[in-house]
């Protein structure tokens, strides 16, 4: 029996950013670890070798990948934010969809009265949905 099962987001370079601009959007949101690449080990000086980070309570893992992948992220993999107030949802969408690509934008889709889904600037893929 597997002890944690815990996503675990791999970026080329930009994890860390990525990682404070996630822990910025959400209360009680924190850094948990961050340890980086050191001079003669295989990822870039100064990258992320691996973090750890916790969003509404649930932790994630983050890594910059040593290998240049040609893969990313995609939507078929998303975030699902239950957000607790109109305020709330358009504060996210807002810093969210910043220089992100949206995929649906904000409406009654009539499974909720308010929803998006949106790639953020990272690529990681939101979904947004007003409780």
């Amino acid at each position: 029996m597997p002890h944690h099962i815990t996503p675990q987001l791999m970026f080329e370079g930009n994890a860390e950013q990525a990682m404070r601009f996630y822990v910025s959007l959400f209360e009680g949101a924190e850094i948990l670890g961050l340890e980086h690449y050191g001079p003669g080990e295989p990822g870039k000086q100064g990258s992320v070798k691996q973090a750890e980070f916790t969003l509404a309570g649930r932790r994630y893992l983050c890594i910059d990948s040593p290998v240049t992948h040609d893969f990313t992220f995609t939507p078929s993999m998303s975030l699902f934010v239950e957000c607790e107030s109109l305020g709330e949802f358009e504060r996210l969408l807002e810093q969210l969809a910043e220089q992100g690509e949206t995929l649906m934008p904000p409406d009654d889709y009539g499974f909720s009265t308010r929803f998006a889904w949106l790639n953020d600037r990272f690529g990681v893929s939101w979904q947004l949905n007003l409780t």
